[in-house]
Formats: C-alpha cells, structure tokens, sequence
C-alpha cells in the first residue's frame, strides 16, 4: 500500500503536516510493508530536502498513491478520484461552506476518513492538535492581557521556533493578581493548563474560587457539571449532559462574577446552554475582562465572540453594553482572543505530537484488519460513492444543504 503525504493548499497557508521526516521513518521502519511518498510543499514547516535525507522521494505527482495524508480541506479541482483521503473536511456538522467539498468527494467515489471522526469506541477522540490550540490560546490570552494593560510584551508565537522558546517568553513576565477560569477537562483544556502551570499559578477548587479573594494570580479548572446545572435542581449527571443537554441550564455567572481571564477550553455540544449570554455580559456583576476562546464557535456559547479573529491580527473588543466590536483596548471592552487555527503558529511541535498519535492509531489499521475498528468508525464515505451508515444523517445536508 502506497501512502502520499500531500501538500497542504488552503488558504491562508498551513505549514503543519501529519508527519515529520523522523516519525515518517518511523512508520517506514515499523511498517516495512507500507511505501511512504512526500507531495513536494515549500511552506511546510519541515523542507522537501529533509524527507530526502531520510530517503523518501519527494515528488509533484502523487497520483499512483492509494492513501493521501493532509491537514486541511484540499480544494475541490485537486482531489484525485477513487482514492482514499485522511484530513479535516469540517462537514460533519454540517457546515454550509464545505457542502460543495463533501458532495464532490462522494462525486469521485473517494473514501473520506476525517481527522475529526478517528475515535475509540466510546466516541473518544484517538487524535487531533487540540493540545497545541491549548497551549497557543493560553499564551495569546496572556499576550493580550500584557499589550492591552502595557505590563509586559510577549512575542507572537508564529515568530518563536518551538514550544521551548514559548515557555522561555513566558519566564520573562510577571503576572498581576488576577482570577483565571478554565473551562473543559480534555486536551485543550490540559494544554492550556500546561501553559498556567509553568506560570506556577496557583490551582484552586472551585469552593474557594467563587468565595475568595487572593493576594496572588490564581485559577480554576471548571468541568462541564460546575457550570451547568438541571433546571429541576436535581444533582446533575456529566453523561447524561453529554448525551442530552436540554433539561439544563448555564450555571455560569457566579464564575463570571469572579473571573478576570476567561480561557474557553470546553467542547461545545448541540443544544447545550450557552455558558453566558449577551444580556449576561451587560451585569454590573459580571467581571470577565478577557476572554481565550479557543473554542471559537461564533454567535454561540461565548456571547463576546461575534468573529474569529487572525493570527495577524488576534485581539479584538467587544463592548457588551452596544454588542458591538470596539478596540480591544477600549474602555469597558472584553478584549477577545478567537484565533480558530490556534495550532498553525506552532507548527514543528503540533505536526510532530500529531505524527505520534497517527502512527500509533491509524497506520496500523490498515494492517491488522482493522482490529480496533479505527477505520471503519472513521470512514464518511465509500468507495461507490455512498454515505457510511455511520454518517447517513449527513444525507439531507448532500441533498439539499
């Protein structure tokens, strides 16, 4: 079996790729059986010429491949029929931007194997950069607070070579005595959590949290039952929130009343409650000044986060007063940090950390027949152009949009 690590081409550009040249040799090495081809790329993170000096040919054409290996969506005029694609295709929700990309992939009898979809059997994901969106939100959530109240200037983390420099920045600051709430219990959640631990500030429980005031910067990590409750006041179950949120309600706002720095770390789920709402944000009450929203779901559960924001330009303001965006330094503004690409401005470590958790779950499913079933939860589409009974509510979408 021929595999093709492919170019990435989205825009803006992507400079991660699902294996550096050493875990690529990795897989050679482990899988003597497979064949591994490089798709030339000059905005890779790791050059064309250090897959050759790992002997891998690294070539413009990769068509006689079988398996193709990206990041990002690959546009619709460079997707080759009848082969099998692993990448985010951000069609499982059922976005209406990536409709067209779904339906051309089913067009061409490709099989889709998403990213996003390689899960255990409870539904875990086995994969993902989540940890690095952690990491790279904290951060940003922190050069903001540093530029917006001139106390400190941290560099953007595009310009820094690895994860090593970016906690060699964070050494160089001294925090004011803030509260920060972290939201979430996965691997956002615990890379943003690496972030405030080599900060050495302090972790609270939430008892405390909601009922102290500190001499010191503080945080707390709330799970998804602290900030939600059932609306019947019966003590809630973290599954059955899971599983169906619509007899609960946000339990937030005794966090926001205490909170300076909010670092959205949680997945949000379909029909949960939002955690606060746009007339939320209007209480005299409310404290949150800054907001990391790593989550980034616009017009949703974060009520101050109306846009993605750039790694170019990352910072905005929301004034909850107007609802409107201002400067993120403005006077009475929530300065919001929604980068939606978190893990692109840290490229070396995010590819290489991907690479290990690819190589450990997905390549050796292809061959020994799939024992974990791996491949055939994850697979979308087949090769006769038909949705997987798996992902059969996507029809309407394919349909109708």
């Amino acid at each position: 079996m021929k595999f093709a690590i492919i170019k990435e081409r989205k825009n803006p550009p992507d400079r991660r790729v699902v294996f550096s040249p050493e875990k690529l040799a990795e897989a050679r090495a482990q899988f003597p059986q497979a064949e591994f081809v490089v798709e030339s790329s000059d905005i890779r993170v790791f050059s064309d010429e250090a897959y050759r000096k790992h002997g891998f040919t690294v070539t413009d054409d990769v068509s006689d491949c079988d398996v193709m290996i990206g990041v990002k969506e690959v546009p619709l005029e460079y997707l080759i029929p009848n082969k099998k694609y692993f990448y985010f295709s951000h069609t499982i929700k059922k976005q209406p931007y990536n409709r067209k990309l779904l339906v051309d992939m089913l067009n061409k009898h490709i099989e889709m194997y998403d990213h996003e979809t390689i899960v255990k059997k409870s539904g875990a994901r086995l994969i993902g950069f989540g940890r690095y969106a952690g990491l790279v939100g904290a951060y940003n959530g922190f050069r903001g607070l540093g530029l917006r109240d001139k106390l400190f200037n941290l560099p953007k983390v595009e310009t820094l070579a690895d994860l090593h420099e970016v906690k060699a920045e964070l050494d160089k600051i001294t925090l004011p005595n803030i509260k920060i709430l972290l939201t979430g219990t996965g691997k956002v959640a615990m890379g943003a959590k690496e972030i405030l631990d080599h900060l050495n500030i302090k972790q609270v429980s939430d008892a405390l949290y909601l009922t102290s005031q500190f001499s010191e910067p503080v945080y707390v990590m709330a799970d998804v039952m602290e900030y939600n409750k059932r609306i019947d006041g019966i003590v809630g179950d973290k599954w059955e929130f899971y599983k169906d949120p619509t007899g609960y309600e946000s339990n937030f706002m005794p966090y926001a009343k205490e909170t300076d720095y909010f670092i959205a770390g949680h997945f949000y789920g379909n029909n949960a409650p939002y955690l606060f709402t746009r007339e939320d944000a209007k209480h005299p009450d409310f404290r949150i000044n800054l907001v990391a929203d790593i989550s980034c779901d616009i017009d949703g559960p974060v009520a101050s986060t109306i846009r993605p924001s750039t790694i170019a330009d990352p910072f905005y303001g929301y004034n909850p007063h107007t609802e409107t965006e201002v400067a993120f330094d403005a006077d009475e503004a929530i300065t919001v940090m929604a980068v939606d690409n978190l893990p692109c401005e840290l490229p070396k470590d995010a590819s290489e950390g991907f690479g290990d958790m690819f190589l450990e779950h997905v390549i050796p499913a292809f061959f020994n027949g799939d024992e974990r079933g791996i491949l055939k939860r994850a697979k979308i589409t087949t090769a006769d152009g038909k949705l997987t009974e798996r992902f059969s509510y996507l029809q309407e979408y394919v349909d109708f949009g």
